[in-house]
């Protein structure tokens, strides 16, 4: 037996509607939002009482890959670490997108909250690379293939 696909990453938020706008900008379509709760998703996830928003983005073109955004009503979020972690905490530090320009990402992202971690950086003249913080510390890095 094989993985077939990656189909989404969870990430965990208090405002929602600042962070699909964040994902937006940055080039991904809104799928869908809804309300989840109920005796399923609290076997699935090990939470009783649990209500909460989810927000489903995808990434254009039909390519696979996809962000689940959720924000919980109850039981509330908890927050493990700081917002501004540094790239060489444990855990899941960041989701990395292949861009066709860099520049016009950031310029995008900058009105929504995102501010570059480092600076752009050319990778042996094969990348641009970077790091960008969004709202609730949430890092994306870009990927600009070069030639």
């Amino acid at each position: 037996m094989t993985i077939k696909r990656m189909d989404n990453v969870l990430i965990v938020v208090d405002d929602l509607d600042a962070v699909v706008a964040f994902f937006v900008a940055l080039g991904m379509e809104l799928e869908g939002t809804g309300p989840v709760e109920g005796r399923w998703v609290e076997r699935v996830i090990g939470i009783d009482d649990v209500r909460q928003d989810v927000a489903m983005l995808r990434i254009p073109g039909g390519v696979s890959g996809r962000i689940e955004l959720a924000r919980f009503h109850a039981p509330k979020a908890i927050r493990s670490e700081p917002t501004d972690a540094p790239a060489n905490t444990l855990g899941i530090r960041r989701v990395m997108f292949a861009v066709d320009d860099v520049d016009a990402v950031l310029a995008r992202l900058r009105p929504h909250g995102g501010e570059l971690v480092g600076t752009v950086e050319n990778y042996e003249n094969v990348y641009r690379l970077c790091y960008v913080r969004g709202p609730e510390g949430i890092v994306v890095g870009l990927a600009q293939e070069l030639g």
